[in-house]
């Protein structure tokens, strides 16, 4: 349970969020992404507050991206474009094939055609393309779930660029860290009994 939670992000943060197993940071970010129905307290993005925005579409501008995230069978391009096929999305135009392949060769995956099938893509390669996913639909906010936490150190390294990037065009990111440090990260905090601490940002 938590217990009075107070956490700010501000766009470019990357907060990294430790803590012993069964503290809480899972719960921590199904609550600001509203998955967890009943849940108390209040939240905002950019001074609009959570209540009056319908869940859905909260969830289109604070993305979060489970532990264990599974890509779907099919190409690595159908899913890709598989968010925006949702309902949150309707009027929202997907990505060209074209900005497609060029976002798959800017993480790292210039060897993988848009047509392969997601059950021949290695652990390190599905991770990208389910961050990518999420990526490209632009959300103001990322939660990753201990996203390297089955990776090598390549695809962990090639994990965190692309968080970096993200920060770095404006984005806030929470993520949970158990194995790896995050040396990009510009917050750090700690969740123990379901309590936050830290949260100074580091100097620049």
């Amino acid at each position: 349970m938590l217990d009075g939670v107070d956490l700010d992000l501000a766009a470019g943060d990357i907060a990294e969020l430790r803590g012993p197993s069964g503290a809480g940071k899972t719960t921590l970010l199904l609550a600001i992404a509203r998955l967890l129905p009943g849940a108390g307290g209040s939240l905002t993005l950019a001074g609009e507050a959570a209540d009056s925005v319908d869940p859905a579409v909260w969830r289109t501008r604070v993305a979060l991206l489970p532990q264990r995230t599974a890509l779907f069978p099919g190409s690595v391009e159908e899913n890709l474009l598989l968010p925006f096929a949702l309902k949150a999305r309707d009027g929202v135009r997907p990505p060209s094939t074209e900005t497609l392949r060029t976002a798959l060769d800017d993480v790292g995956l210039a060897d993988v055609a848009l047509d392969r099938d997601t059950a021949r893509l290695s652990v390190g390669q599905a991770a990208r393309v389910a961050l990518l996913r999420v990526l490209l639909t632009a959300p103001r906010v990322l939660m990753l779930d201990e996203p390297d936490a089955s990776l090598d150190d390549a695809s962990a390294a090639a994990v965190a660029a692309m968080t970096a990037r993200f920060a770095e065009a404006g984005g806030a990111v929470l993520r949970v860290s158990h194995l790896r440090a995050d040396a990009a990260a510009t917050v750090r905090l700690h969740l123990e009994s379901g309590a936050l601490a830290g949260g100074d940002r580091d100097d620049a």
